[in-house]
């Protein structure tokens, strides 16, 4: 155990955050995702975070990585797939991922479902979470820590 580390960052997900370099993404999935799967093509894998949504894994994992400020969107989002009829308006976890991480709406990306699940193939890892929020997935992309980070 260590001093500063939110617990529910687990020594399997700090050294995924630790081994990414600049450019590299991480897919924080919700409860649908089929995380098992694609994340037998990524370069890490899979990090099981069980029980914990992601709203709160975000929050922790934010106090240590940077977002890429070298793009225009550093974290891309699944887009609702036209005609869900589960979904009426943007998801509201949305909104609260823009308040973590601190970002305006312009600097998230939308990305159809079937693509987004081919960038999670390309991804470094996948973390498996038990969210229930629908369109929960998020991807984001590791900046620089500069010497006054």
């Amino acid at each position: 155990m260590l001093k500063g580390i939110p617990n529910i960052i687990s020594p399997q997900l700090m050294y995924v955050l630790m081994s990414m370099g600049h450019g590299d993404e991480l897919v924080l999935a919700d409860g649908n995702f089929p995380a098992a799967s694609i994340a037998e093509e990524t370069a890490f894998g899979l990090v099981r975070c069980d029980g914990h949504g992601i709203p709160e894994l975000l929050r922790a994992i934010m106090k240590f990585f940077p977002l890429d400020i070298y793009v225009n969107e550093p974290f891309a989002l699944m887009k609702v797939v036209e005609g869900d009829k589960n979904v009426k308006d943007e998801p509201p976890i949305w909104a609260e991922y823009l308040k973590i991480t601190k970002t305006s709406k312009k600097k998230f990306e939308l990305v159809e479902r079937s693509a987004f699940y081919g960038r999670a193939k390309k991804a470094f890892a996948i973390v498996a979470t038990g969210e229930k929020a629908l369109y929960a997935n998020i991807i984001l992309r590791k900046g620089v820590v500069s010497g006054e980070s």
